[in-house]
């Protein structure tokens, strides 16, 4: 049964006042029932508690890209070091591997596949184009480069029939799909589906519905937008009060909640003065409902 799309705009409202430098990374723990999310500048991990309003910070020591839940009171967190497990009880981290050796590339925007691997790509801060790539980290520890010449790795997801991933390069204004095997974790066949126009934003980071229609938010469009993947048409916009939202994540009870993370980085004086609430973490109940997030399978 499809979920209606709202016709009108749906309220938003603050779920943290973090006031983040660059919040990324929105994923909700379905192991904790909490939301996990990171300030890539701030170099720390959040777990915010709906419940009781508690947003906990764990630092991470270099910037930190995205997360992923990996077992009990067990994240996997790809930072500028590489990629590491991180104890939630104890604030440990252990480095599993790191396969960065240019000091301009850090690791970006990533998350589980449906067979439990760990996708990941990387941006070069200097701005360099196709310099980037993306990786999979499966469960035996093993790292594989799985598209070479990317910009800036982002949004990724894959459909309940386990055998589409969409993902985002963002500079290409564009959400491409590929066939994916999930046996192997092979991906084929790309090709664009969506085209973003410039004036709405630029396509950061993506999550999807039990409908698999697409929720992206849009880095300098203040919005998270929803698109059919099937036709590429845009069904429905929310309008967010801060130019770079960043990611988005449904959670709460039901997956109903959509919570978009947002930045203050690269704003001017003068936006951040009309803007004041960039950086916070948002929510909204756009009518649609998530998927449960993948967790890392890996020792």
């Amino acid at each position: 049964m499809m979920t209606p799309v709202p016709t009108s705009a749906p309220a938003v409202r603050v779920a943290v006042p973090a006031q983040a430098q660059l919040g990324e990374g929105a994923l909700w723990n379905p192991l904790d029932q909490r939301l996990y999310w990171v300030d890539i500048e701030g170099q720390a991990l959040h777990i915010f508690d709906p419940v009781t309003g508690h947003d906990r910070q764990l630092p991470t020591g270099s910037k930190v890209g995205t997360v992923v839940p990996a077992g009990p009171d067990s994240v996997l967190v790809a930072l500028q070091s590489g990629l590491h497990r991180l104890h939630t009880g104890t604030g440990e981290l252990t480095c599993l591997v790191n396969p960065l050796e240019t000091p301009s590339l850090r690791f970006n925007d990533g998350k589980c596949d449906p067979a439990g691997r760990f996708w990941v790509g990387t941006l070069d801060m200097d701005g360099a184009e196709h310099q980037a790539a993306l990786y999979r980290l499966d469960a035996d520890g093993s790292l594989h480069t799985m598209l070479a010449g990317v910009s800036i790795s982002n949004g990724l997801v894959w459909t309940q029939d386990q055998r589409t991933m969409y993902y985002v390069d963002t500079p290409t204004q564009s959400v491409q799909a590929f066939d994916y095997d999930h046996a192997s974790g092979a991906i084929t066949n790309g090709r664009v589906i969506i085209r973003i126009p410039e004036k709405d934003g630029s396509p950061d980071g993506m999550t999807i519905d039990a409908d698999n229609h697409l929720w992206i938010a849009l880095w300098g469009g203040a919005q998270v937008v929803c698109y059919d993947p099937a036709s590429g048409e845009k069904l429905a916009s929310v309008p967010v009060p801060a130019p770079h939202t960043t990611s988005c994540a449904f959670g709460g009870p039901g997956l109903t909640t959509l919570f978009i993370t947002t930045a203050r980085q690269d704003l001017t004086p003068e936006q951040l003065a009309q803007y004041p609430l960039s950086g916070n973490v948002f929510a909204t109940e756009p009518g649609a409902v998530g998927v449960p997030a993948n967790e890392y399978r890996g020792a």
